[in-house]
């Protein structure tokens, strides 16, 4: 899987997270009266799934949610999004494994999404400023070994990069979008934003 790709799938996982996790609380009625009642009108309850294994899997969403926040912030360096996730699921975990409340759960589920969101606008924040983006890149050539620091473009990917030293012409490996990705030391400008491929 390229860098490029693997991004954009960690990109998604406090989005996934706290997502799944709502269906879960929907689809437990008994135990969530608020959500029962929105569950019903929009016929998740239908779904008849085990209260254990809702119960689990609403769980196992909020641990999903926090790896993709983690994620999230090791690369925008921004903390705040995982230290309300982390208390979010704290207060989850322990509604479901210590003392049950609804409204623990009620807190702990609007703590994800706001966590979540509080995350998705930071990136997109951080995509639009361009913060943080490394120009300096040294592409290696796999033929000879040759390595040359280059500066790279913000505004277009590279496809085919000549090797001063043998003469080869490197171009992008499967599921990468530049030459960058594929041998360069550090990723092209919208993969390292989180944006994706700029092909």
């Amino acid at each position: 899987m390229s860098i490029s790709r693997l991004t954009r799938t960690v990109a998604l996982l406090d989005g996934l997270g706290t997502v799944g996790a709502l269906v879960m609380a929907f689809a437990a009625p008994c135990c969530l009266p608020l959500f029962a009642m929105i569950a019903g009108a929009v016929g998740i309850t239908a779904l008849g799934l085990n209260e254990k294994f809702v119960l689990f899997a609403l769980q196992a969403f909020a641990v999903i949610a926090i790896i993709g926040l983690a994620f999230a912030a090791s690369r925008l360096r921004q903390f705040g999004p995982l230290i309300l996730g982390a208390l979010a699921a704290f207060v989850l975990f322990f509604s479901f494994q210590g003392r049950f409340s609804a409204l623990l759960v009620y807190l702990g589920l609007g703590g994800l999404c706001v966590a979540s969101v509080w995350n998705y606008l930071l990136s997109r924040k951080r995509r639009s400023d361009g913060a943080g983006v490394i120009l300096q890149s040294v592409i290696t050539c796999p033929n000879c070994g040759q390595h040359a620091e280059e500066t790279m473009p913000t505004n277009a990917c590279l496809f085919f990069y000549e090797c001063s030293r043998c003469g080869a012409t490197l171009k992008p490996k499967t599921g990468d979008c530049c030459v960058f990705c594929s041998y360069g030391s550090v990723p092209c400008p919208p993969v390292q934003t989180g944006a994706g491929c700029c092909a």
